[in-house]
């Protein structure tokens, strides 16, 4: 598995980079796992915190480089404290130590190859609670197959309907067409939701979408997309927006939402085929919901 790493085409980049030797992708990851943050997380969507919160790993570094990123100390900077595959094993069971509903794994497309055998370890060692592979969408289908076995919950982005907005604020080719074959693969892989008697999904797809101030349409088309090809997977549509990073610079997404943009989005919701999902309600502090990074 770790062998992947010499030539790595993990992600849709297939930047060919030889992170054995130590040299750093288009993602900037090398051949050791990089963290910023392992914590007990509360504000997932209801189905994933639960009662006891989600065990979170925010793994360091990011195949997409987007100008709006909360996370970006983490995602574009590269914050973080490098350990093993061992050491990453011992944080699984840590957590569920800590009598987490789940394993909730956020960014960790660089780290698949690692990441599979920090499972393999942790499994054997009695880790039994479900793994949330909490990710940008951007990714190959061959890299989710990969995943199979090891993955019982997918939460994925679909950021964009648009190609050229992908680019521009995200500087990544083709988002819509790999993020929604990926999306179709992490679905044929587990199916329809799964929930237990505390309402806590064991098995299924979350489809998340961050609405874009100025960018409406886009998300219509996203949601419009999931309604027309996977209509029984969640959705979980967010309105946690807030410039920072570079789009304080950006004139078109240089604001928070509008109550009319919130509206316009939550009543095209509810006129589709969607049976389930979320809808965050429109806030004012989001920027408090951003994680106080350990490492």
């Amino acid at each position: 598995m770790l062998d992947t790493l010499k030539t790595c085409k993990i992600c849709p980049h297939n930047c060919g980079a030889n992170r054995q030797e130590g040299k750093v992708g288009r993602c900037k990851s090398k051949n050791t796992v990089k963290i910023a943050l392992y914590s007990i997380h509360n504000f997932e969507e209801p189905c994933i915190s639960g009662k006891n919160g989600s065990g979170t790993i925010f793994f360091s570094n990011c195949n997409l480089n987007c100008i709006f990123c909360q996370n970006y100390e983490i995602s574009q900077q590269g914050r973080g404290k490098e350990i093993s595959i061992q050491e990453l094993a011992d944080i699984f069971i840590n957590q569920q130590e800590n009598n987490v509903e789940n394993i909730n794994l956020v960014t960790p497309t660089s780290y698949v190859p690692q990441i599979i055998e920090a499972l393999k370890i942790a499994k054997c060692k009695g880790l039994k609670i479900p793994i949330v592979y909490n990710t940008n969408g951007y990714e190959k289908v061959e890299t989710i197959q990969m995943l199979k076995g090891y993955i019982d919950i997918y939460l994925p982005d679909l950021k964009y309907s648009d190609n050229l907005l992908a680019k521009r604020l995200s500087n990544v080719d083709n988002y819509f067409e790999i993020a929604t074959d990926s999306i179709k693969e992490m679905y044929k892989q587990v199916g329809q939701a799964i929930f237990d008697e505390n309402g806590m999904m064991k098995k299924g797809v979350i489809i998340r979408h961050l609405v874009l101030p100025n960018h409406i349409l886009n998300s219509r088309r996203v949601l419009k997309w999931i309604n027309d090809n996977l209509p029984k997977c969640y959705v979980s549509v967010m309105a946690q927006y807030f410039p920072t990073y570079k789009a304080k610079d950006i004139p078109d997404i240089n604001r928070k939402l509008s109550k009319k943009e919130y509206k316009s989005i939550e009543n095209y919701l509810y006129r589709l085929n969607l049976e389930n999902g979320y809808i965050q309600e429109l806030g004012e502090h989001e920027e408090e919901y951003v994680p106080k990074w350990k490492f």
